[in-house]
């Protein structure tokens, strides 16, 4: 099973697939080269090991990080989750 975590997109690169994504407070690069575009800052997405698997609407992305909210996880937890630099 994977853990996927929803994340805001904040900035685009021109020209790019990747963007800076606002990850329960932390913003990293995640590529958004797996989905067809456009994009624009603002728009939420499912994300797994730095890439977006899957457009969300803000109310899925709200509705998914009460999971956390709930549960132990806290929000640098699931901003490691999105990261793929960070050992599991």
């Amino acid at each position: 099973m994977c853990l996927g975590i929803p994340g805001r997109i904040v900035e685009i690169g021109p020209g790019s697939d990747l963007a800076r994504v606002d990850v329960a407070g932390v913003v990293r690069d995640i590529s958004l080269g797996l989905l067809d575009g456009p994009w624009a800052p603002g728009d939420y997405i499912l994300i797994h090991s730095g890439f977006a698997l899957e457009r969300m609407t803000a109310e899925e992305a709200r509705d998914a990080l009460t999971v956390f909210d709930d549960g132990d996880m806290t929000s640098a937890d699931a901003a490691d989750v999105a990261d793929p630099a960070v050992p599991r």
